[in-house]
């Protein structure tokens, strides 16, 4: 996919004086920022609150002071909405997987839907991702990186407008980790990659830096990476 500074304001991620306390502790510190970039990678150090800040996108957490908007929804007072246009993906698929098998998973994603185009669209899920020989197969004997793809699937085929994917390639090899982060990025979706991965990030059109619960840089992907590394020593 090639890079564009093509941005809509309904694709726009707005966090207003955002903080985030767990137990009396801050998590993240007022946090203002705005993100209209198709590809946004997510660094820090762990502990330094990228997990968090992915799981405001979707109402997973709520701030404790401040206000999330999600492509013009409030992530807080409006969950059910911003969860109708947010796919999450977890880094660890056992999370994430429900059902017995691939097709039974990928099917449950479209429930409400009527019956063969369920049908119709797990199967064509299946055959994109290379699953179709394993639909049928227990999902636990999949190999890490078909879990993974199974999981990334489950919510690709809901055909969400944001896409927060936390880690996903954590657990992975490098080759299931090039597939899953080239796959990320071919999406028309917004992506929101939270990732140590530099190298994938630097494919992002934009990123953000954590650093202790605050966006120490945001902007052009090499220029927030540098200061990252300068901030390793």
């Amino acid at each position: 996919m090639t890079k564009s500074s093509t941005t809509t304001l309904t694709r726009s991620i707005l966090l207003d004086r955002v903080s985030v306390e767990f137990d009396g502790s801050a998590v993240l510190q007022d946090i203002t920022l705005e993100l209209r970039a198709p590809t946004i990678a997510v660094i820090g150090a762990n502990g330094s609150g990228k997990s968090t800040f992915a799981r405001l996108l979707n109402g997973l957490v709520g701030p404790t002071t401040g206000r999330v908007l999600v492509h013009g929804i409030d992530a807080t007072s409006d969950r059910t909405a911003v969860r109708r246009r947010v796919g999450f993906v977890f880094a660890n698929p056992e999370a994430q997987i429900l059902m017995p098998t691939p097709a039974e998973d990928l099917a449950l994603s479209l429930r409400g839907r009527p019956r063969d185009e369920i049908a119709r669209r797990v199967a064509e899920t299946l055959d994109a991702h290379g699953l179709a020989a394993h639909a049928d197969a227990p999902a636990s004997t999949l190999s890490g990186g078909q879990k993974q793809m199974l999981a990334l699937a489950s919510v690709l085929i809901t055909e969400p407008d944001l896409i927060v994917a936390d880690e996903p390639t954590t657990l992975l090899d490098l080759r299931n980790a090039r597939r899953i982060g080239d796959l990320l990025l071919a999406q028309s979706a917004q992506v929101v990659l939270v990732t140590h991965d530099l190298e994938l990030a630097g494919r992002c059109h934009a990123a953000v830096l954590f650093d202790d619960g605050r966006v120490a840089a945001s902007g052009e992907p090499a220029e927030v990476i540098d200061a990252y590394r300068r901030g390793c020593g």
